[in-house]
Formats: structure tokens, sequence, C-alpha cells
């Protein structure tokens, strides 16, 4: 199924079905299942079985509710208030890429064991536009990504059973402002300002057993599902980034453990795969550069209009806009102490 959130003509926003090219207003096709996409996660197991009982009457021409053509001009993010936001590290071609480009050797403790940050899960958006401020264009970039969104509570969870935890799989583009992001990095505290205005997923949610033809075995010595999904990113219809989700090397089932040890997990939390390998300017520019010291590096730039898309999860499009104001907190750094 492909489950979606979109704006009515009363600008309300609905919980919509999406089948053969039709958006069903799921609440009034359907009374007893919820309105958002948080209530139909935490309604569990029932909540899926109803929501597949509607796509069959959808799909047997026994639903006369009026439907709508889809539209990515109507659509919000298909959770727009999710529990939580994490993102993964799970690519190792990204992670050995940018560090070779900055000329440190490949981290060890990748292979190890995953890792993840919390990102604001305030800042969620969908297709349309993404307003940015004038330090966020100081190295504007995206990051090309999959994304998944849990449908059970638990806690403790082993890989071996964490994917019967996820709901869906969605497109993810993880904003991020570079000069901010290497700025604070160098207090080892992890990312905050360069990444908290803008997360974007979309187009709507699609649940696991619609990939199921695309399901390859993981990586040697990992367990959990992965599919060969083809990831690619444009930008003004050029293609900057193409990669597949069968390249993950901690799967999301590996990811799910390690964020539920000792912790409660909910429906409705969200959680990146981290970028795919050639999945940001940041790596790219770090390649070009490399191996010409001629190429010139290139920035999301205001207008510039971002599409991402990844077999059976659809397309996400995007146009960067610039909020007019002079304000920077980075204008506002203080001299250091002298020690």
């Amino acid at each position: 199924m492909k489950i979606l959130t979109f704006i009515n003509q009363n600008q309300s926003q609905r919980l919509g079905l999406l089948v053969n090219g039709n958006i069903y207003d799921v609440n009034k096709s359907h009374a007893s299942l919820p309105n958002n996409m948080l209530e139909f996660l935490n309604s569990g197991e029932k909540g899926m079985d109803e929501m597949r009982n509607l796509e069959r009457l959808i799909l047997e021409g026994k639903i006369e509710s009026t439907s709508l053509s889809y539209d990515e001009k109507i659509l919000t993010a298909p959770i727009t208030n999710p529990t939580s936001c994490r993102d993964g590290y799970a690519f190792r071609q990204h992670v050995a890429s940018a560090r070779r480009n900055r000329g440190v050797p490949m981290i060890p403790e990748f292979d190890e064991y995953p890792i993840f940050y919390f990102t604001n899960h305030n800042a969620i958006q969908g297709p349309g536009e993404i307003w940015c401020m004038p330090d966020h264009f100081q190295k504007l970039d995206f990051e090309l990504e999959v994304a998944v969104v849990l449908g059970k509570k638990g806690r403790n969870i082993k890989a071996e059973n964490a994917d019967e935890y996820i709901a869906g799989y969605m497109i993810m583009n993880d904003m991020s402002a570079r000069t901010l992001q290497m700025e604070e990095m160098l207090l080892n505290l992890g990312p905050a300002k360069g990444k908290d205005f803008s997360t974007v997923i979309g187009p709507y949610m699609v649940t696991p057993d619609e990939l199921e033809k695309y399901k390859v075995p993981a990586k040697n010595n990992h367990v959990g599902n992965n599919y060969a999904l083809e990831m690619t990113c444009r930008v003004n219809g050029i293609e900057v980034s193409k990669g597949s989700v069968a390249d993950m090397d901690w799967t999301f089932a590996e990811i799910i453990e390690r964020c539920a040890y000792g912790v409660d997990v909910l429906p409705g939390d969200v959680i990146g795969s981290g970028t795919v390998g050639t999945g940001c300017f940041l790596e790219l520019n770090g390649t070009g550069l490399l191996n010409n010291k001629d190429f010139k590096p290139q920035w999301l730039q205001p207008n510039d209009v971002v599409e991402m898309e990844i077999t059976g999860l659809g397309l996400l499009s995007n146009t960067i806009k610039a909020v007019e104001t002079d304000f920077s907190i980075l204008a506002k750094k203080k001299k250091p102490l002298s020690i």
C-alpha cells in the first residue's frame, strides 16, 4: 500500500490511500480508520488490516467516495508529526569517500556497530518549497537517503525480529548547511544547527509487502531485510547522484536494534539510512577536487529544484527558497578568548 497525507479543498490535512494514481480520503471511505498518520500507526495491525481491506474494496470498485488525481502539490510529509527522527550512517561507500577526501583513514569502528543521531522531528517537511536562511546557503547540501517509519512499540528488539516493527519506507532528503555543521562539530557534540532546519520525507509511505519483489540478501555478516532499489537525485533536471538501497552495509533491522537498546521505540518514529555513496555535494565536491584541482564545487542555490527518486518509493521534489533577511548567526561569532 501507498499511504500519504494530503491537503483537501478546505485546507485540512487528511490521511490518504493512493490506488492506481488516485488519492482516496481514508476516513471518508472507511469511517473506522483515523484521519492522520500517527493515529493510524498507533492502531497497529488492526489498522493495517482495515487499510488493506479498504484498498481491496477500492480495487473491486465497491468504494463510491470521490477520489483526487495524484498531485504532489497537495501532499505534505506522509507523517507530519513523527514521535522522533533519527538518522543513521549505513553506507560504507559514503563514509569512506568522505574521509578519503578529507585526507583521513577510514574509521574502523564503522564496521563494528551502527550509529545514528537525533535530528529535529519538528522540522519535518514533504514535497514543495524549503525555505532557508542566509547562513544555510553557506554550502547548502542535499543528502539522498531512504527512511523507515515504525508501526509498533518495542524495547530491546533483536535485529532478527526488528523488520516486524517497520510500517513503511519513504524517500528522505536530510538537508544540510555544511558551514554551520562543520563549525559546530569541532566541539564534538554532533550536528545541530547544520541539520535542524529541514528534513524532507515523502512523497508517501510504502508498506513492506510492496517491496518484496526487490528483496536481496543483506551484506555478509549482517541480518535483516535489504532491497535492490535504485536511488537517484537530480538538481535542476541534471542527475548528480546515483546509488542503491542494496548498498546499505548496516540494515534497518540492525539500526533499530541499536535504537531500541534500553529504550522504547514508538509508532511514528522515523529512522533514516544515512547518505548513499555519491549522495551529497559534500562528497561529490571532495572527490571532484581530489581528482581535478580545477574542479568547481557545487552547492544548492535559491530556486534550485531537487528531485529524488527511489524505485518503488516514488519521486520527491522540492524547490529551494531564500528567506529575505540579513539575520546571520555566523556573523555573531565572538572572538576566541586568549589562553
